[in-house]
């Protein structure tokens, strides 16, 4: 189901959707019908605009807390701003998407949510290991406390994690190059082309990736990375810091990497 005020634009991702022979969109509608619509259709995804007039899309996140099997929501957005992404997923979205996603990213989305997924955006997913690292904008609560996001957005760590770095250790040298693509918010198929893999062989690291670290989902497999990433190099700085002055530093390797 689409939840979208603008009509042409709602009218264009149902017809999308609807050319997929596993995806069906009974209704595309606005703020005002989408509650009474979802009760009545019963969904397993809803796309849902978060800025409309009259009802907007926190209200509608709001109403569908009362549900006991609520669909998989992901919010659709023209701006992207850290205090919206947390909002959002305090209230329960599975996902966060652009609309200048492309119609593959669209359907991708749909089937990682309908499959139980959680879907971000590259962009979206960079401001969320942002706030659990402290740097983003809204960084003092992270995207999730106080407001009861889903499962493993409030759950991780990795400063506090001693176990960490010996699970980092256990990976091959291919699943750290996936790793560190996940930490750029790649999704699978953007990763299987960087690294010319097929799509099920990507999605076959990605498993191995979350079951060695023992995480939950991808978001918190870029937030490791990142966090691993931006501790090396915080070394590195202050490793050059120290050195002896007058003392040749020696040249760096070409092509040389942080994991």
């Amino acid at each position: 189901m689409i939840v979208d005020d603008e009509v042409l634009l709602r009218s264009c991702m149902q017809r999308i959707l609807e050319s997929e022979p596993d995806i069906d969109v009974p209704v595309a509608c606005d703020g005002p019908a989408a509650l009474e619509a979802i009760e009545l259709h019963c969904p397993d995804v809803v796309l849902l605009d978060l800025r409309m007039p009259e009802v907007d899309g926190f209200a509608v996140l709001a109403g569908l807390g009362a549900l006991t099997d609520p669909p998989a929501v992901a919010i659709l957005t023209t701006f992207l701003a850290d205090e919206d992404i947390a909002a959002a997923l305090g209230s329960g979205a599975k996902g966060f998407l652009l609309k200048d996603a492309t119609p593959q990213e669209l359907v991708h989305a749909v089937r990682v949510l309908a499959s139980g997924g959680t879907v971000l955006s590259p962009q979206a997913a960079r401001i969320v290991v942002g706030g659990y690292l402290g740097t983003g904008p809204g960084h003092g609560a992270g995207p999730a406390h106080g407001g009861g996001a889903g499962p493993g957005y409030d759950e991780l760590d990795p400063a506090l994690d001693a176990g960490l770095e010996a699970r980092l250790d256990s990976l091959t040298d291919r699943e750290h190059q996936v790793l560190d693509l996940l930490a750029e918010g790649l999704t699978n198929a953007d990763i299987g082309r960087r690294l010319l893999l097929s799509a099920s062989t990507t999605k076959e690291y990605v498993s191995a990736i979350l079951a060695k670290l023992g995480l939950a989902n991808r978001v918190q497999a870029a937030v490791v990375a990142t966090h691993r990433a931006t501790h090396r190099a915080g070394h590195r700085t202050t490793h050059r810091a120290v050195s002896p002055p007058g003392r040749p530093r020696p040249p760096a390797l070409a092509g040389t990497g942080t994991r």
